[in-house]
């Protein structure tokens, strides 16, 4: 049986590898992407669907089988058990490891060549599948986006497609992600421009549209049903301050959340032990949803409950249901869940369940939108359409966190068909863009990189620089000196060297000092001094040094700092060869032209 298994492998693998050569060799390059993207986008699809199936597994099957074993009291523990069987998964399965979030895609579109590995589609489909099935608080889009570019890459990897195009399918995937998971095509696109891509070309954009619109009819055909429903009239010119207002929230708010996000990821990055910390962060996580039930998984479940006008249904299961004005308790209780969403989703992802930002933004955002217009109605301020705040809200403070405005207008005007409020969005996610941004640079996927010296979408320029890996420039034909050398020996080495720099190391290949022509010049002709100097005498102790696998970022920084023009390059200390400025210039034109050609 085992050895028929394999050789139906193996057969498979030539089958592809023929259609593989065939389509390479048969089909124009323009026609083989369009058909690529296609390809990508029902993939990618099918991997949402299958997603969301997984989690409707885990929301239904658990929950039956604790109540036909009369363990119904277990239940407000099933987010923790969604945590622990999510971290069993990573150890048992992938070693221990797993990237999570969409920082470590851009990394890899910026510094690795575009390549995701594979196990990236099991990976996340199954930690986030049974992660947010079982209540963690944190959303789908992130694990599909992470899938989706997964799948990209590594088609094209098989079809040994170049960096470009490699990277062009890898935001298929990921476009064609967010369109199955919203069936919003148009939004997909657009997050992949304004997320994943460093740049906008017409080339790019044909294949982008058709991955995402693929996916769109695939998961409509497969697993139909729109998120939101929106029946709005439209928008009044009276309620424009109030939108002003609901965009300056949104900005705070999504300032908030990112703030509160890497804190709580570094207090969950202070544990050493995975199932400690699991535990540890799975019951906190499970305290606050008794609390405040809304915070119980994505929680699409109480934005759908606001936009349907039961927004009192929200005091259910809590606390806050027993006082007496049941509108001022569900103000407190909105204002608290707003302020505990993105401590639970922290908590969901942090102390090892997988998920993404995405769904908790909207729902914060849901919710601000909300509190601000019910909180006008009951101190009689002013009567504000619900539906159209809520909506708008959740633009706002997707924008803010993402720092990607038009990703937070089209998905929230195709999820909600909320067309005729294009103009409060615009006004509600510009205020909110400007004020996250100017308070915080860097959006949530890129605060990680930021600190870490890398710097993502700021210029062209610096986008080709980042391509660039420090190994990759280091040139090693320098004579090396020891530190006991004579001056005679070495003016000897100088005659058969073009280079006025010399590297000084000791016996461990420790560098200890850097000698140039400059710092010998005066000695050079003093002949009596030839055998007296030694190398260790006139070398230079203070030079800047940098690390084989420092970030080129960094090491621009140090060439402005110092004003020099070569750095030495060593690896734990031990000497590997010199860096220099006019090797990073020649290697960015040489990048440039060809992005250039390749476009042409």
């Amino acid at each position: 049986m085992i050895q028929l298994t394999k050789s139906i492998v193996i057969k498979v693998k030539q089958s592809l590898n023929r259609a593989i050569s065939f389509l390479s060799n048969k089909i124009e390059y323009k026609t083989f992407i369009v058909l690529a993207s296609m390809l990508v986008g029902i993939l990618s699809g099918l991997a949402a669907v299958l997603l969301k199936k997984v989690v409707h597994f885990f929301q239904q099957e658990p929950r039956i089988f604790l109540d036909q074993l009369g363990l119904k009291f277990i239940l407000p523990l099933t987010p923790l058990i969604g945590i622990l069987l999510s971290v069993f998964i990573v150890n048992l399965l992938f070693g221990g490891k797993i990237e999570k979030g969409l920082s470590h895609i851009i990394y890899l579109i910026i510094r690795k060549k575009a390549d995701v590995p594979k196990r990236k589609i099991i990976s996340h489909l199954l930690t986030s599948g049974v992660t947010i099935g079982m209540g963690g608080s944190a959303g789908l889009e992130a694990p599909i986006v992470v899938i989706g570019a997964s799948i990209g890459s590594n088609f094209a990897k098989s079809f040994k497609l170049n960096y470009q195009t490699r990277t062009l399918l890898l935001a298929c995937g990921s476009a064609a992600g967010i369109s199955a998971i919203f069936n919003s095509p148009i939004a997909g696109v657009i997050f992949a421009f304004e997320v994943l891509l460093p740049e906008i070309t017409v080339s790019s954009f044909i294949p982008l549209l058709i991955a995402s619109a693929s996916s769109a009819v695939l998961s409509k055909f497969l697993y139909s049903g729109q998120l939101f429903y929106l029946v709005t009239e439209g928008w009044q010119l009276y309620a424009v301050p109030y939108y002003m207002l609901l965009g300056v929230l949104s900005g705070f708010t999504s300032l908030y959340v990112i703030k509160v996000s890497f804190l709580l990821e570094q207090w969950a990055g202070k544990f050493k032990k995975q199932y400690t910390k699991a535990i540890i962060g799975g019951l906190l996580l499970c305290g606050l949803i008794y609390f405040f039930p809304p915070l119980f998984g994505e929680g699409y479940s109480s934005v759908i409950k606001l936009l349907s006008g039961h927004h009192l249904q929200l005091l259910d299961n809590s606390f806050f249901n027993t006082f007496a004005d049941q509108n001022l308790s569900l103000i407190i209780l909105i204002a608290i869940t707003i302020l505990a969403k993105v401590v639970a989703t922290s908590l969901t992802i942090g102390s090892g369940g997988n998920g993404g930002i995405i769904a908790p933004s909207l729902f914060i955002g849901a919710l601000t939108g909300f509190f601000l217009a019910h909180t006008m109605s009951y101190f009689g301020i002013a009567e504000l359409n619900y539906q159209n705040f809520i909506v708008v809200g959740m633009a706002g403070v997707l924008c803010g966190v993402l720092h990607a405005p038009l990703t937070g207008i089209f998905l929230i005007a195709e999820i909600t068909g909320g067309y005729t409020l294009i103009v409060p969005l615009m006004i509600v996610t510009a205020l909110s863009f400007f004020i996250s941004k100017y308070f915080h640079p860097h959006s949530i996927y890129t605060t990680a990189l930021a600190e870490k010296g890398i710097k993502f979408r700021s210029e062209k320029e610096k986008y080709f620089i980042q391509q660039m890996n420090v190994g990759d420039l280091v040139e090693s034909d320098f004579i090396v000196l020891k530190p006991g050398m004579t001056l005679r020996q070495l003016v000897e080495k100088i005659t058969h060297t073009k280079r006025n720099l010399f590297p000084v190391v000791d016996e461990k290949k420790k560098l200890v000092g850097v000698i140039t022509l400059d710092d010998i010049r005066e000695v050079m002709l003093d002949f009596a001094a030839h055998d007296i100097i030694l190398v260790n005498d006139i070398m230079n102790i203070n030079f800047n040094a940098v690390d084989l696998n420092e970030d080129i970022n960094r090491v621009i920084e140090i060439f402005e700092e110092t004003q020099v023009w070569n750095l030495p390059v060593t690896n734990n200390d031990k000497y590997v060869g010199f860096i220099s400025k006019s090797t990073i210039f020649n290697k960015y034109l040489s990048a440039w032209a060809k992005q250039q050609k390749e476009e042409i």
